[in-house]
């Protein structure tokens, strides 16, 4: 899901539709005009994707023999990845190599509170369900508030039940399913102390990431551009031992190199 931009200079993104089901020779083509046209390419991918959507993807760059394409598949829900996403796009606009802008994401996965408010969790299987919850899931009009990231957490919402939020400034953003609620806006926004809050479309992957349709997605984000990026260039960058781009972090995104071991002084005998 791409996002709409948050300001003018929100470089576009490419939506690489259909993945697992053309041609194997188009996917090929389309990759190798984008890296033509860019230099690197990151791509995003949902967790909540079919297989052969991620193998496709490892065989295309295999195929072109390519340290310029980044696969990044963090485990968010879908709405998250969608604005982490926009937040790369964002960052792509400033001086920043490809290495440290692709590398950027496990950053600023971090800073993402996402969950959602269900209409049942019987077939939840992304975070920790307990036996009770799975039976009052059954209750009609039983409601659960999830956090799915940075740390899970499940309640049966009732009054005065909350989840915990950001400790941080943060806008909302918010992608309603097949449920009525309007917990999100009145409750949720007020005691995450959300500094905006703004509706979007519902991912496609978003219910079979739930295991439910009778849901409303919300992730909390860091929507300031000044922000990421300071975030992202107060940490110390290395250079990969392999590859050699500079990188945030031990493991590159390109290359998948990680730095050799350091190997122990030998003891004097």
């Amino acid at each position: 899901m791409a996002l709409p931009a948050q300001d003018q200079r929100t470089v576009p993104a490419v939506v690489l539709g259909d993945l697992d089901r053309e041609p194997l020779d188009h996917s090929l083509a389309d990759m190798q005009t984008l890296i033509e046209q860019h230099g690197h390419v990151v791509v995003v991918c949902s967790q909540a994707v079919p297989r052969s959507v991620e193998q496709r993807l490892r065989t295309v760059r295999s195929l072109l023999e390519s340290d310029r394409i980044a696969l990044f598949r963090p485990e968010l829900p879908p709405l998250g990845l969608a604005v982490l996403a926009r937040q790369l796009r964002q960052l792509a606009s400033c001086d920043l190599s490809p290495g440290v802008l692709a590398s950027a994401g496990r950053l600023l996965t971090h800073y993402i509170h996402a969950g959602a408010l269900l209409g049942s969790v019987a077939k939840l299987d992304r975070i920790p369900v307990d036996l009770k919850s799975h039976a009052k899931s059954w209750v009609p009009g039983s409601q659960f508030g999830v956090l799915a990231h940075p740390n899970p957490q499940l309640v049966r919402m009732g009054p005065g039940v909350a989840l915990d939020g950001p400790e941080f400034g943060t806008s909302l953003l918010f992608a309603k399913g097949q449920l009525q609620s309007d917990w999100v806006t009145t409750a949720l926004a007020p005691s995450w102390k959300a500094q905006g809050l703004r509706e979007a479309a519902l991912p496609a992957e978003s219910a079979a990431w739930w295991g439910t349709s009778k849901l409303i997605e919300f992730c909390a984000y860091l929507p300031d551009l000044s922000v990421l990026y300071q975030l992202v260039t107060s940490v110390r960058q290395n250079s990969c031992h392999w590859c050699g781009i500079d990188v945030i972090g031990d493991r590159c995104v390109f290359c998948s190199a990680i730095p050799p071991a350091h190997e122990q002084p030998a003891r004097a005998g």
